[in-house]
């Protein structure tokens, strides 16, 4: 064995950050290569909200070699093709962000510059209509990819919703079974190295002693390890991300198994809605500032579509993003490496990009601070653009409503957004910075959605003849159409694929 490979990899917390962690680390490392330990205890909750993503979850998933249908099984899980927007840009409105492709690009240019020309002619019909998830979104339909040649049916982009918790628990089997070692305990103190100030060891309550050469903090808010013994700080987002509080509720299901995550406004922040097999996730994300946490809680409940099943939790947060996410031999995973309102279902996206990172940039037992910085700054990169995202939906709405709209309305935001808004306002066109999470759809689709309009497009468009355009365009809406009445209903798809055991 090389002298520079590292002997012993402890992970403090469970919960999603800590399984999905364990989970590939056992997969891609494997415990021949070091002892990998979890230290985590029963007695410590976990915020158990992150049940909506995006679709690089299934890459994670096939990545394990974890059986698809089996993991929505025992995740009560459904599928997801976007999420609907409502009463963002205005009250009233509403919009899908779907995932997946709008229409064919044609001669170089998006397929959006065309349906552009057209929309600001009068004669396209909703973007929605040009784009299969959307489409099919409106009609609780879902199946997954057909090789169909060139048919939409052949590339169905999809994320899924599913039980935080069951995940967490089919990741520690799946972790358990290749050799990852649980340790249940409280840690009482962390223990540094006199030379150099790294972690040495970790003291449980019942006086164990944790030694390890990586220790990886997935402890969630408390960030006991890159925080309270590394004193490492927090850049704090509040003044563009004002939500700080999020009561979480789940309830009895009372309509039609929607395909797709609802985000619903209201005066000082907004609610979402994730539909599972058994039960509805709701929870009301709202800033402390501009309501009470008991209006917020009577504005969650007075919600919902059924029953709720449990007392709502409340949960406090600072949108924000630790200074430093890998600092000496300890790197902060999940939400102790930042938090981002889940607005977007970016959450686990974090945890399993900050594990492909952290796989990508393995350190030797001599923790190169090379490897340490460029982990760094690729993770700052990540979460300032989906920041900036997230930011948009606040900051391009024409509500007026309430003082904390008029907040969002008016703030100043950071620089690249209001580029990037001035130039869509301009001619249409969205850039994708190298590998930023969100691509240019996604952005136009969240700009138009929020009453955004370009006031013109790109000029190249010009070069095909306006009825040819319409013509391309017309085709397009058919072929959506007929592909979405192809397909079954989303329920049906579940029924017959990865229905769950009924919960008691």
């Amino acid at each position: 064995m090389s002298t520079q490979t590292l002997k012993k990899i402890v992970i403090l917390g469970g919960g999603t950050a800590g399984w999905m962690t364990a989970a590939a680390l056992s997969k891609f490392l494997g415990v021949q290569y070091c002892e990998i330990i979890l230290v985590e205890s029963d007695e410590i909750g976990t915020v158990g909200v992150g049940e909506a993503t995006v679709p690089p979850m299934s890459i994670f998933n096939k990545s394990l070699e974890i059986d698809e249908n089996d993991f929505l099984k025992n995740t009560q899980g459904t599928f997801k093709l976007g999420i609907e927007f409502v009463n963002w840009g205005k009250i009233g409105n509403r919009y899908i962000h779907a995932f997946g492709d709008v229409g064919k690009d044609m001669n170089s240019l998006h397929f959006y510059q065309y349906w552009l020309k057209m929309h600001l002619a009068g004669k396209a019909a909703s973007i929605e209509e040009y784009g299969l998830n959307a489409s099919a979104s409106h009609q609780n339909k879902f199946m997954r990819s057909e090789n169909r040649g060139n048919s939409p049916l052949s590339n169905i982009a999809y994320a899924f919703h599913f039980d935080a918790g069951m995940y967490a628990k089919y990741l520690r089997n799946y972790a358990e079974q290749r050799g990852i070692v649980r340790i249940e305990g409280k840690v009482q103190q962390v223990h540094l190295r006199s030379e150099d100030g790294f972690i040495e060891s970790l003291q449980l309550n019942d006086g164990q002693i944790v030694a390890g050469d990586l220790f990886i903090d997935c402890s969630g808010f408390r960030a006991l390890l890159i925080s309270d013994a590394l004193k490492v700080g927090w850049d704090d987002w509040s003044h563009w991300l004002p939500c700080d509080r999020a009561w979480a509720v789940q309830c009895e299901s009372a309509t039609d198994l929607v395909p797709y995550t609802r985000s619903t406004a209201h005066e000082a922040g907004w609610q979402w809605r994730i539909p599972l097999q058994h039960r509805v996730g709701n929870g009301h994300v709202f800033s402390s500032k501009f309501m009470s946490e008991e209006k917020a809680r009577e504005v969650l409940l007075e919600n919902l579509e059924g029953p709720p099943l449990t007392e709502p939790r409340l949960i406090k947060f600072q949108a924000g993003k630790r200074k430093e996410t890998w600092h000496k031999n300890c790197v902060a995973i999940g939400l102790t490496s930042g938090f981002l309102e889940p607005l977007e279902s970016t959450s686990i996206y974090l945890v399993q990009s900050a594990i492909a990172r952290l796989l990508a940039l393995f350190p030797s037992n001599h923790f190169n601070q090379e490897d340490i910085d460029e982990f760094n700054r690729q993770t700052d990169f990540e979460y300032e653009k989906i920041r900036d995202f997230i930011i948009l939906h606040y900051y391009a709405s024409e509500r007026d409503d309430s003082d904390f709209w008029r907040y969002c309305r008016n703030m100043p935001v950071p620089e690249g957004l209001t580029r990037k808004i001035n130039l869509f306002k301009s001619t249409g066109r969205v850039f994708r910075q190298t590998v930023e999470m969100f691509c240019e759809l996604s952005w136009v689709e969240v700009l138009l959605g929020q009453g955004i309009t370009p006031q013109t497009y790109d000029p190249l468009v010009d070069r095909m003849p306006e009825g040819e355009i319409a013509q391309r365009l017309e085709s397009v809406r058919q072929v959506i159409q007929r592909s979405v009445d192809y397909m079954p209903s989303h329920a049906d798809f579940i029924a017959h694929n990865c229905k769950a055991e009924k919960m008691m």
